[in-house]
């Protein structure tokens, strides 16, 4: 569906198990049609196949599959799948002029042929649940199977709580614990065992030691994940009956095993992983059309939220070099060798999980406030469970402000301790209360409370009110001594409306709220006649729910207040929708932004559309409303929302440390209120007095936005004529210097 340069590229689909119908050929290669790829988009697994193929790893199978590519003039590969499968293609690729040459010698296809398909292009996306490969921070899939795990994760604590039980559950990951690893972090399990950081000697005493310790506290429930492929120091497994036994011999608590197994591989696929795919399919095809002889097998990922490419073989190199460091004990290398997300969430796990005792706590007298400010958004709470305990490990006394700056001039502030956010981290809404009241009014009484308390540290968790409140508080400072401290910002809107970040703690669940919606609505009209959808959501002014939710749910068209339109646009998409109604598709769906017109409203567009329609389709609209904010958090909120409020908190420590002088804290420079952002490829602190240049105050957005560069990319895929922009495609780089980077800028 993408030409650059007039080059057009004629898509071909191998169906029937991966690489055995290129070798196999005949109706198992054919030419892929709109329509032949139309309702796949929510529909999980792989519709056109896979599986291991003995036939291609063999020099005759190799042949076999040229030649059925020569005969159909393909000569650009885009290969999904691990790194066994992106080798073989590096390793056909690699063969291809040799192949052809004896394809020549055998008479099977002309020299002219060979000369016309001198040179076989390669790009690599890596399609995986276990993450297993270097170079990219997500592979397809994987966020999917996080959804499956911590839905049967959320299920089994509500159990485990009525019934006051110890659970070990096991989850995929034979080579790599990424998967046992991020849904610990996203449920707060007691222990995680993975492959690539064995336990220590002495790890079934600690282990219990651990548990008991919880029970003690009047935790009701124990949660332990084992990776299958979980190890000792001397490379022995670790297993699920063999934990279980453990808890019931040394502590007789009443114990449960679970194993998940091929339940983490189905199901419907997640927002992120439908937007993942999307982007890197994009990319896959901008690499082939841009390919020369020379280049390089290339596979496209995702660093952060930027599109890279690196080479293909690099990558599978360093993912070989994780499991030689596993097999020769050298579990240290074989962390940073998974690259810095895995470093990081193993860190952070093990910052949150084990409490130390006070003799191992750095002294400090510092008082650290956290309050959540603005509208809710799931994964508030994993964030402020995680400065909670990152703050006390770090040495300070935390203290959380209920109902966001009202509550705060209020005086209501208490000393919230390690236990008291033990279960937060799946709890949706928010558990401190949140209001959208900004500071400005209230100013001399914060500054009271502040003084009261103490507080020599704010941290904010929130949406837009919270960046105005922060930006406010700073202003004040010139008046309120109590107001010279180290405060940060955390983003944590549906809307994900923040200057200086990409993303924020609560707008996935809210993606995914409205496609799991999205595909809900569209399949209530299976079976009838043609029909489609008006459905507005939510975002204020900001269109990244609209158009992002567009794009995960297949969307014909989204309508939003960044790219205006007017009647003769409306005219336009019915028209075209229209047309595609009366030659392929049964079902339309149109989202528009709350906000997007004052005057051309979700009931002027439905009316609209129901009389363009008449005779071809007919319409119906919906209000998703308030459902967007509700709900338990996505596994990437809980673990984006703990890992930047980790951040943030030792950020904050290392501030007081340097702004404290004669016995006091005193900072009033512009880098001691800042906002923690995900900007590209790292999270980065920036004062919010230099984000003011880059805000919209009035319609409370960004003036720039990434998001935007994906609506192309969604016309496209409804089948509009539109040019793609091209000026944001990765470039190819070096894994090595690729990691370098990226580690600098974290």
């Amino acid at each position: 569906a993408i030409s650059k340069e007039g080059v057009n590229m004629q898509i071909c689909l191998v169906r029937s198990q991966g690489y055995q119908g290129m070798v196999d050929g005949g109706d198992n290669i054919k030419e892929a049609s709109w329509e032949s790829v139309s309702s796949m988009l929510q529909v999980g697994g792989t519709v056109i196949g896979s599986a291991r193929c003995k036939d291609f790893r063999t020099h005759e199978g190799r042949l076999d599959a040229a030649l059925n590519l020569v005969q159909r003039g393909i000569t650009n590969l885009c290969v999904i799948g691990g790194d066994g499968s992106l080798t073989g293609a590096n390793l056909f690729r690699e063969e291809w002029s040799g192949l052809l040459d004896e394809l020549v010698q055998s008479g099977q296809i002309s020299e002219e042929a060979a000369q016309t398909h001198s040179a076989l292009h390669i790009v690599g996306m890596v399609g995986s649940i276990d993450n297993d490969f270097c170079g990219t921070d997500m592979t397809i899939g994987t966020d999917s199977a996080l959804h499956r795990i911590i839905e049967v994760v959320d299920a089994i604590m509500t159990t485990a709580q009525s019934h006051q039980r110890t659970f070990v559950l096991e989850v995929m990951g034979r080579h790599c614990g990424y998967l046992a690893l991020v849904s610990a972090l996203a449920c707060g399990a007691d222990w995680v065992l993975i492959p690539e950081m064995p336990p220590k000697d002495g790890w079934e005493e600690q282990m219990c030691h651990k548990l008991s310790e919880n029970r003690a506290d009047k935790k009701r429930l124990n949660i332990i994940i084992v990776a299958e492929g979980a190890i000792d120091q001397n490379n022995k497994p670790i297993t699920t009956d063999l934990i279980k036994d453990l808890v019931v011999r040394c502590l007789g608590f009443d114990t449960r095993v679970t194993i998940l197994g091929h339940v983490q591989r189905g199901g419907t696929p997640s927002a992120f992983d439908r937007i993942l795919a999307s982007r890197m399919g994009v990319e896959a095809v901008l690499a082939l059309l841009e390919a020369s002889p020379g280049t390089p097998a290339c596979v496209v990922s995702l660093c952060g939220n930027q599109a890279v490419r690196l080479p293909l073989m690099e990558c599978v190199q360093m993912t070989q070099e994780v499991q030689k460091a596993m097999d020769e004990k050298r579990f240290e290398e074989a962390v940073k060798l998974r690259g810095r997300s895995f470093e990081n969430n193993l860190n952070t796990y093990k910052l949150l999980s084990h409490r130390k005792i006070d003799t191992e706590l750095p002294h400090s007298s510092f008082n650290v406030a956290v309050l959540n400010v603005g509208a809710p958004a799931a994964g508030m709470n994993a964030a402020v469970r995680s400065a909670v305990r990152v703050g006390i490990t770090e040495g300070h006394t935390l203290f959380a402000v209920n109902d966001g700056f009202e509550g705060f001039y209020k005086g209501q502030i208490k000393e919230i301790n390690w236990g008291d956010v033990g279960g937060w981290t799946g709890q949706g809404g928010s558990l401190l209360g949140t209001k959208r009241t900004l500071p400005a009014k209230h100013i001399d009484k914060i500054a009271e409370q502040m003084k009261i308390h103490n507080i020599n540290a704010l941290l904010v968790i929130g949406g837009f009110e919270a960046y105005l409140g922060l930006l406010e508080l700073q202003a004040a400072r010139s008046k309120h001594a109590e107001l010279c401290v180290p405060m940060v910002m955390v983003p944590a809107t549906v809307s994900n409306n923040i200057p200086g970040s990409d993303l924020s703690i609560g707008a996935d669940t809210a993606l995914n709220a409205i496609t799991d919606t999205c595909d809900r609505i569209k399949q209530s009209a299976s079976g009838t006649k043609r029909r489609v959808f008006i459905i507005e959501t939510m975002g204020g002014y900001c269109g990244y729910l609209a158009t992002v939710g567009g794009l995960a749910a297949g969307a014909d068209a989204a309508y939003i207040y960044e790219e205006p339109f007017d009647i003769r646009d409306l005219q336009s998409n019915v028209e075209h929708l229209t047309e595609k109604m009366k030659t392929s598709i049964q079902r339309g769906l149109v989202l528009r932004n709350e906000n997007c017109s004052e005057n051309y409203t979700t009931d002027f567009i439905y009316q609209l559309y129901s009389e363009e329609g008449k005779g071809v389709f007919d319409c119906r609209k919906n209000i998703l409303g308030h459902m967007q904010q509700g709900g338990a958090p996505s596994p990437f909120d809980r673990n984006f929302g703990t890992k930047i409020a980790a951040k943030a908190m030792q950020w904050i420590s290392k501030k007081l440390k340097e702004f404290y002088r004669e016995g006091r804290v005193f900072a009033n420079s512009e880098d001691s209120a800042c906002l923690l952002g995900m900007r590209c490829r790292a999270l980065v602190f920036q004062p919010v007095i230099q984000l003011k240049d880059e805000t919209d105050f009035v319609h409370r957005i960004p003036k720039e936005q990434w998001w935007l560069r994906l609506r192309p990319l969604m016309k496209i895929l409804a089948k509009y004529k539109t040019s793609y922009d091209v000026s944001d495609s990765g470039q190819l780089e070096h894994i090595v210097r690729l990691r370098a980077k990226d580690i600098s800028a974290i």
